[in-house]
């Protein structure tokens, strides 16, 4: 069968394994070791470091002692007092990741990221020019070592959801010296797949948390095999009739979703995690404007504009709500994203103290022919070419060398970067 035929079935018809999912391997510590390799070997973490900290990423060798992504910084210290500590740069793994993708898209223009160190591929139409799946992911993993240092692991599968756990399979295994490298490459052809499957345990499956997971648990269900076993109507009776048919379909190999290389944007955000609770608006308006200057920009640069305006509020106590306003024009300008945050922040009350504020849009669309307000028709063009200015002007000299009153300081302007603080606040002494 030839390549373009192969190519026009949907992945789960395919009578070989075409769907690769690669993942890099401790992709934020793994940058940071190739401009300091006097740490390999050690524990390191990547993340904020200060007391309300979460971890990043986590090396093999921080791993071993039971440190992990998501985990308080806290936590980590006292798994690991030996570990060294290093600020997260979203920056400086955007500019890696975006090689990497650079490579996935000179095998096959079908790529759907998933993040900055993950991504899934469609390698059926690369057959002829660069051999099976298999081959193609060894190519793959070779290409992306040399290029940029770095290693990955490749799962090979029909689907999708096989094909990220074929990866998980073939990635390092932590120890106190070290990654223990796997094979690299994990290849689940389709007749093999209730065999890879039903041995993992049910929470292997996407949507089975710790809920679904305990009620599982009640029913004697702890493997994949036991769930695909069930009749559907238990499932559905048990967990909802959405849930529940997913669940079957995935226990039982089934994932039609198909590989989506133009998956658009859905949000832009920017949040933070401050190093002391803000107990007023007068101190939190500051914060606002670099968010609402930080998200209209990378609005803009995206050629989108949003049509609903979040915000995001968590108190000391982990409490956490948000508020939203649908807009009758869609906007790409800080002032008018501003004067909606600001309003969202009224209805909060900031005296038991704010941990965590953040700003986002989504109803995004291409920007277009925008069409413009009453307000804006009157008072000119305005904002929109100041906006366009400032742009233009930090494109040519850098992000801090321009933006808000508000945000500047001293020093100089600081604007909020894309991933800056997502990690929470950094211990000024790392």
């Amino acid at each position: 069968m030839t390549d373009h035929r192969i190519a026009d079935l949907r992945p789960f018809e395919r009578p070989s394994a075409t769907i690769l999912h690669v993942d890099m391997d401790a992709f934020f510590v793994s940058v940071e070791l190739l401009e300091r390799p006097e740490l390999r070997g050690v524990p390191v973490v990547v993340g904020g470091s200060g007391d309300r900290g979460v971890v990043a990423a986590a090396s093999y060798e921080a791993r071993a002692h039971g440190v992990h992504s998501a985990m308080s910084s806290a936590m980590a210290r006292r798994l690991c007092p030996h570990a060294v500590f290093l600020p997260g740069r979203h920056r400086r793994y955007a500019e890696v990741s975006s090689v990497v993708m650079g490579i996935f898209g000179d095998i096959t223009p079908l790529v759907e990221p998933l993040s900055l160190d993950e991504a899934f591929l469609d390698v059926a139409g690369a057959h002829r020019r660069l051999g099976p799946a298999p081959e193609i992911a060894r190519v793959l993993r070779s290409r992306v070592l040399d290029e940029t240092g770095l290693t990955c692991s490749v799962g090979v599968a029909g689907t999708k959801f096989v094909a990220k756990l074929a990866s998980e399979a073939a990635k390092p295994k932590a120890s106190t010296s070290g990654p223990v490298f796997g094979s690299g490459v994990h290849v689940v052809e389709p007749d093999e797949t209730l065999g890879f499957l039903r041995p993992l345990p049910v929470q292997a499956l996407w949507g089975v948390g710790p809920a679904t997971l305990a009620k599982l648990g009640r029913m004697g269900v702890l493997r994949v095999g036991d769930l695909a076993d069930l009749p559907v109507e238990n499932l559905v009776a048990a967990l909802g009739r959405n849930q529940g048919r997913h669940l079957h379909a995935l226990a039982n190999g089934h994932d039609e979703r198909v590989v989506e290389s133009d998956r658009r944007l859905k949000s832009i955000g920017q949040e933070e995690t401050f190093a002391r609770d803000h107990r007023s608006r007068a101190t939190l308006d500051p914060e606002l404007v670099a968010f609402c200057d930080s998200v209209a920009s990378r609005l803009r640069s995206g050629g989108l504009v949003a049509r609903t305006v979040h915000l995001k509020v968590k108190f000391g106590d982990f409490h956490t709500i948000t508020r939203s306003q649908t807009l009758d024009v869609p906007i790409d300008d800080a002032p008018a994203l501003l004067r909606s945050a600001r309003g969202l922040l009224e209805q909060v009350d900031p005296a038991p103290g704010v941990r965590l504020l953040g700003v986002s849009v989504s109803g995004l669309t291409d920007r277009g022919s925008r069409q413009l307000t009453l307000d804006e028709a009157l008072d000119g063009p305005g904002w929109e070419q100041a906006s366009r200015a400032m742009d233009e002007i930090r494109d040519r000299f850098g992000a801090d060398s321009i933006g808000p009153a508000t945000v500047s300081a001293p020093g100089g302007v600081r604007p909020k970067e894309r991933g800056a603080q997502q990690w929470g606040p950094t211990d000024p002494g790392t």
